[in-house]
């Protein structure tokens, strides 16, 4: 196995600390070994990369503490500290942060297979959306470095935080996508607890001590473990204020449902979505075959991003089937540092099996796998198949298959994938090919209310992160963007006077001494 010096595992890494109240706390209890499905010998074996913590609901239970001590009831050091310090914070540990970037690529693509180019730019992404953060949040301070007056009432009117956050995030984006529920609950001044998901765990080890040293202690807590035993119990308590998830829905659903008080969890979901493509008989057959590669096979299509199901009108299907078929065969699988590699190692042991499942399943109810290497099989990975024509009553239909299979389905009138749509439980987004006016603009009309974000002539996606990043129905709750996170992470709250000379002379003495952190009209420059 000829693998670069630079991308070799030459030895494991060994996760025995925990962060809890600012300290990173050694653990001699029960571990659990971190296996990758890309091999280091000729002979196809897992790869072990290290070990973690397997803590339990005493440690689970110990991190809450940290947290809710640490915020106090909103008497604690960083809910009250001020906007410049809290940033302050950020910019320190973002620093530290860039420092780590080589291992943490190195790590993306052994533990969950990303290639080489998509896991450098998860970092980078990070790093930009950290940035963009704190440069939307110092813009939110100085819009609010004011006061308003109405109806005779003074108002001093900013975002305060919201509480205690449980941070989950997902494994097929364990460095972006977690970090945009962490960074922006951190930085408005919420305290957390985090567990990182299964897949694309070892890869925070090395930002371990940043965070330790970056914000106080019982801001910012990481702990590892199963769900069910470590994220559980911290639900069950109670003292939970924000659920912020991305991953599947019946994991929201199981910690939503166990919380005693959930009429007072706030929750911010990024969740499954199974979003397809619309080409229009008129569309740039080209681009649309294009866009629909990288929408189905980026990343093995393991995004909740992924186009899931294209409907291909049935005057052009046949030749869009045949072209679209030979760019699938033509991608080039690899281990994720090899030079090209568009296809690379499935992270999931079990996922092959469950990708042939559904081919299985299609299969015996009239599909075809119309791609010559379709289904082929090898100990860490199937190949992407193209089935064809699909029905609802397929598996394959139904379910956010999450891993390289892609259904077609042809359509003559175009109600049926707007009708499908609707009675779709999703409604992330959806990308439309085509160019005739009359035909994109009612579309348009209708597909914005079914859901969140339509791409025109292109392949579904997340970014730029400055967008709102949301869904309808199962797919979402709360918006996800730079501008968005940091108000789905706070609420807005104010200081309100009667405009009489006994509360202005006070409020002016409060702003004049800066004895008060909230009531401000500092401005940051």
């Amino acid at each position: 196995m000829n693998i670069p010096e630079q991308y070799q595992i030459k030895k494991t890494l060994t996760q025995n600390t925990y962060l809890v109240d600012g300290e990173l706390k050694e653990w001699s209890g029960q571990t659990s070994e971190v296996y990758s499905t890309i091999s280091s010998t000729e002979n196809y074996q897992p790869t072990l990369l290290g070990t973690i913590p397997t803590l339990g609901e005493t440690e689970a239970l110990e991190a809450l503490n940290s947290a809710v001590s640490a915020y106090n009831k909103g008497q604690g050091l960083w809910p009250t500290l001020k906007v410049v310090d809290r940033i302050a914070c950020m910019e320190k540990f973002v620093e530290q942060m860039k420092t780590k970037r080589d291992e943490v690529v190195k790590l993306l693509m052994w533990e969950i297979g990303k290639n080489l180019a998509d896991s450098e730019k998860e970092f980078d992404r990070t790093v930009q959306y950290i940035y963009d953060t704190i440069e939307d949040y110092t813009q939110m301070d100085r819009d609010s470095a004011k006061f308003e007056k109405y109806g005779g009432v003074n108002a001093h009117i900013r975002r305060g935080p919201l509480g205690v956050v449980l941070c989950l995030g997902p494994y097929n984006y364990p460095l972006n996508e977690t970090f945009a529920l962490l960074i922006p609950a951190i930085i408005m001044g919420n305290t957390t607890i985090f567990k990182p998901a299964k897949f694309g765990v070892l890869l925070l080890s090395p930002l371990l001590e940043a965070f330790q040293n970056s914000f106080p202690k019982g801001v910012v807590n990481i702990i590892y473990g199963r769900g069910r035993t470590v994220a559980t119990p911290i639900m069950k308590d109670g003292r939970v204020d924000v659920l912020a998830l991305i991953g599947n829905s019946k994991s929201a659903y199981a910690l939503q449902n166990v919380h005693p008080k959930s009429n007072r969890l706030r929750m911010v979901l990024g969740l499954e979505a199974k979003n397809p493509a619309i080409v229009l008989k008129d569309a740039d057959l080209d681009l649309a075959i294009s866009e629909c590669i990288a929408g189905t096979t980026s990343f093995n299509g393991q995004r909740c991003t992924a186009l899931k199901v294209l409907y291909v009108h049935e005057d052009i299907v046949d030749e869009f089937n045949k072209r679209f078929s030979a760019k699938v065969d033509a991608l080039q699988f690899g281990n994720p540092w090899e030079d090209g590699a568009k296809l690379t190692p499935l992270p999931e042991p079990d996922k092959p099996a469950y990708i042939q499942e559904l081919i299985d399943d299609a299969s015996e109810k009239g599909a075809n796998i119309i791609n010559a290497k379709g289904g082929e099989t090898t100990d860490n990975y199937i190949f992407p198949a193209v089935l064809y024509p699909v029905t609802k009553d397929m598996r394959v239909y139904e379910e956010e298959q999450f891993g390289p299979v892609i259904p077609v389905i042809p359509f003559s009138d175009i109600e049926q994938p707007l009708d499908d749509m609707a009675e779709s439980n999703y409604g992330q987004q959806v990308s439309l090919f085509g160019k005739d006016i009359k035909t994109l603009a009612p579309l348009i009309d209708t597909l914005v209310n079914l859901v969140c974000r339509v791409n025109l002539n292109s392949s579904c996606q997340r970014g730029p992160d400055v967008y709102p990043f949301t869904g309808r129905k199962d797919s979402a709750v709360a918006t996800l963007s730079v501008h968005d996170a940091l108000r789905s992470f706070s609420i807005r709250t104010f200081v309100a006077s009667k405009d009489n000379d006994y509360n202005n002379e006070i409020l002016t003495e409060l702003l004049q001494t800066r004895a008060s952190n909230f009531v401000s009209t500092d401005y940051i420059l």
